[in-house]
């Protein structure tokens, strides 16, 4: 997602304002992300929920082998 100065083109979700913006205007602290457009980062905390349910099935069922 970086262009030729290294900087990203990404889209990243700020926890602390929970607006949606682009890599420099917060602290990496507060950010989530990067994610490919605005949206997905509007949808971050859902996004993160959802792989954290699926990766905990997983566990689950890997520790039920």
């Amino acid at each position: 997602m970086g262009d030729e100065i290294g900087q990203s083109k990404g889209w990243y979700f700020n926890i602390v304002t929970h607006e949606v913006e682009k890599e420099g205007q917060s602290k990496a602290k507060d950010l989530l992300g990067p994610f490919a457009t605005r949206e997905e980062a509007a949808d971050a905390l859902q996004i993160i929920r959802a792989r954290e349910e699926r990766k905990d099935a997983e566990d689950r069922s890997w520790g039920n082998s």
